[in-house]
């Protein structure tokens, strides 16, 4: 990875995409760019617009913009986009035409976020035809290797973005070509029909030909297969993709990004963040507050769940929302304020946003806005001529900031890890799915999101702890763990034992290996890890927000399922109000547990209610952990980063009036002493230990 050519903050925009913006704009909008203090561009290499005929390649438009790049002294990531499929190709290759659940044959259309045809729009980043089909995979392949050739050793050249926004469409691929591969991935992984029988309880096999993919969703041993399948299969042409461009060039920068989608999209659509950032040198994020909401909790959300998965690595607000979105299903009848029209303020607040959260780059979606299409006049910092606005001044005003010599020590440091882990346990959501899609299908996203609220509300920093890297926390909330493995229920006990503090909501690892439920509850003898045993249970999410239970001296609001329990060694907590028993404490080994029977996440997920704000703060409280940073006032966010140079307090106001708050350190920090201001003037300052902030402003301070 050639990181000396990684500017110190990549700053930019996604620039190019045929035929926006127009050809004669393009010197004046690379000499406006550098001016403005930006120093990337990202543009989408599109396999439909450059191959024109088999073996034809058109880079006239594209070799003009890594030129450009050059001459202006602006780095360039090559976004491939083998899924815009050629029309050629798709005539050719139409055997290879991927296939529906339902049947139906993706189609070939114009793109949404560019005016050129190839796309499928089908919601995931797969064309219209299957790479599982050989013929297709040589052809795309040929491509990204004159791709990599072309561009090897060119001066602009940063790196590639691999898959864009990674995910695929829930009812893709069921081609004959994908069906194949589903075999053959069985025959591996079971060796023989016998064993698939066993697995599976499908005893009339004959031949590994009988076996079709699942035509419906059902909690089933197939469908946890199938779901499998797909994720190795896609992410596993992902990894082609990579091998083949390193090939050529085997010294360049991978990067991708996703789309912050681990909640709730993993299982479904194969937003596996952690697989998918331990594939490349640098991680990034698609967040638009106009499409996601433009609560700061969703905000810290993007950047803390990219920052998870990428594990260490540099991680980017890879595209951030420079402008407004009008007309799309996801804005309509919601305020203007919500995102829908981005004012120079929320470019500040956002940036700050992902800056805090540890984000170290930031490239807008788009430099300007598409001319044509449904998306046009969206995301563009500058204006539809490419003349500079007064968002375009804002993003130039923190792009010179953070690249100035001076702040190099501050982005070297990095967030502290958070005050409790986030249990993120990749088969509980895909059980999930495959239990609830007809049902309630939000319960899960509402429990995970609704517990992530819960502590961000009370200043809390909480981490996205996949089960995999768990032995970096002390203390682990799982808010919705109704599968588990075995291997992971004796992980989380071995955790536990030595030390670990967990706190569980209702049903742990309910579900075990291929979905069956265990017969003594807690399964995988997770009861004698909490000292309980179930008394009762009922799974009926519909009407779970009537469920209520006492603790800390609140009436709490559950939701989702109702798990109560006698005692086998634990000491109760709580009642649920029909006087069963709904909260149990325990000791296990070195460490402790607390067993909550239903799923309050999602009850504060729906409601905000105080009582449940208080449940978070609460539990928090009984771990015997001081949060690492208080505010007096919640309406503001505040992170701590620690380096080589000591520690610097990030403060965010997201709101639209000035806010002021008392700043407490956890004892472990030391006193809190302000030091160098590194962003904040004006009206913005701290004084002793307390801070004020205008609107959608920042406060970053270094600690002495």
């Amino acid at each position: 990875m050639p990181t000396d050519k990684v500017p110190q903050i990549p700053f930019g925009a996604v620039y190019f995409r045929k035929s926006n913006p127009p050809r004669e704009d393009w010197q004046r909008d690379y000499r406006t760019a550098a001016e403005d203090g930006l120093n990337i561009f990202r543009h989408w290499f599109m396999w439909s617009v450059i191959e024109r005929r088999p073996g034809v390649y058109d880079w006239d438009d594209y070799d003009r913009q890594m030129d450009l790049a050059a001459e202006n002294g602006l780095k360039t990531i090559i976004a491939e986009l083998t899924h815009t499929v050629p029309d050629w190709a798709y005539r050719k290759f139409a055997h290879a035409r991927q296939v529906r659940m339902d049947g139906r044959p993706l189609t070939s259309n114009m793109g949404v976020s560019a005016a050129v045809g190839g796309f499928a729009n089908n919601g995931g980043g797969a064309g219209a035809l299957s790479m599982n089909c050989p013929e297709v995979k040589e052809a795309a392949g040929a491509f990204l290797t004159a791709l990599a050739t072309r561009y090897k050793g060119h001066p602009a050249l940063l790196g590639y973005d691999v898959w864009n926004e990674v995910n695929y469409a829930a009812d893709v691929d069921y081609s004959s070509h994908a069906k194949a591969a589903y075999r053959e991935w069985l025959q591996r992984k079971y060796g023989d029909l016998e064993t698939l029988a066993q697995a599976w309880h499908r005893y009339s096999y004959a031949e590994w030909e009988d076996i079709e993919p699942p035509a419906e969703i059902a909690p089933y041993p197939e469908g946890l297969d199938w779901i499998e399948f797909r994720r190795d299969n896609f992410y596993g042409q992902m990894q082609w993709r990579i091998d083949t461009i390193r090939a050529v060039d085997p010294d360049c920068l991978i990067a991708a990004h996703g789309i912050a989608g681990a909640i709730p999209n993993m299982a479904a659509n194969g937003c596996d963040d952690w697989l998918a950032a331990s594939k490349v040198e640098i991680y990034g994020m698609t967040w638009v507050p106009a499409r996601k909401g433009n609560q700061p909790w969703r905000n810290f959300y993007g950047a803390d769940m990219t920052r998870a998965a990428a594990r260490g690595k540099p991680f980017w607000h890879a595209e951030r929302q420079g402008g407004p979105l009008w007309l799309q299903p996801q804005v309509l009848g919601r305020d203007k304020e919500d995102g829908r029209v981005a004012e120079p303020e929320d470019i500040r607040a956002w940036t700050m946003t992902s800056f805090a959260a540890g984000a170290t780059g930031v490239l807008n979606l788009r430099w300007r806005p598409l001319l044509d299409g449904p998306l046009f006049g969206a995301f563009g910092s500058y204006a539809m001529d490419g003349s500079r606005t007064p968002r375009s001044e804002m993003a130039s005003t923190i792009a010179k900031w953070a690249n100035a010599p001076e702040q190099k020590e501050l982005f070297a440091a990095r967030p502290v890890k958070g005050d409790i882990g986030l249990l993120v346990v990749p088969e509980a959501q895909a059980w999930d799915l495959l239990l609830n899609h007809r049902h309630c299908p939000e319960t899960y996203a509402e429990a995970m999101w609704g517990a992530y609220r819960g502590f961000f509300d009370n200043g809390i920093q909480a981490d996205w702890a996949h089960v995999d890297d768990i032995d970096a926390y002390d203390t682990i909330y799982a808010a919705y763990p109704i599968m588990l493995t075995a291997a992971h229920a004796e992980r989380l006990a071995r955790w536990v034992e030595a030390g670990g503090t967990l706190i569980s909501e209702a049903c742990i690892g309910y579900f075990g290996d291929r979905g069956q439920v265990g017969v003594v509850q807690p399964n995988h003898g997770l009861d004698r890890v909490f000292g309980v045993r179930e008394h009762e249970v009922e799974f009926m999410p519909d009407i779970g927000d009537r469920i209520r239970f006492t603790y800390g001296g609140h009436t709490v609001t559950g939701g989702g399922f109702l798990q109560s329990y006698t005692l086998a060694g634990g000491t109760e907590r709580g009642r649920f109000a029909d006087g069963r028993l709904a909260v149990v404490e325990h000791t296990h080994g070195r460490g402790r547990t607390l067993l909550v029977g239903t799923h309050p996440g999602v009850g504060y997920f729906k409601t905000s209610g105080e009582a449940n704000r208080s449940y978070f703060c609460e539990i928090f409280a009984w771990t015997g952990k001081e949060q690492h940073v208080r505010l007096s006032n919640g309406a503001m966010q505040a992170r701590l980063h620690d380096g080589e140079g000591g520690k610097v307090l990030w403060v965010v106001n997201p709101t639209r009036e000035t806010q002021r708050s008392t700043v407490t350190l956890a004892g472990r920090h030391g006193t809190l002493r302000p030091g160098e201001s590194h962003w904040g003037a004006g009206t913005a300052r701290i004084t002793g230990d307390e801070v004020v902030l205008p609107p959608r402003d920042a406060l970053v301070v270094r600690l002495t």
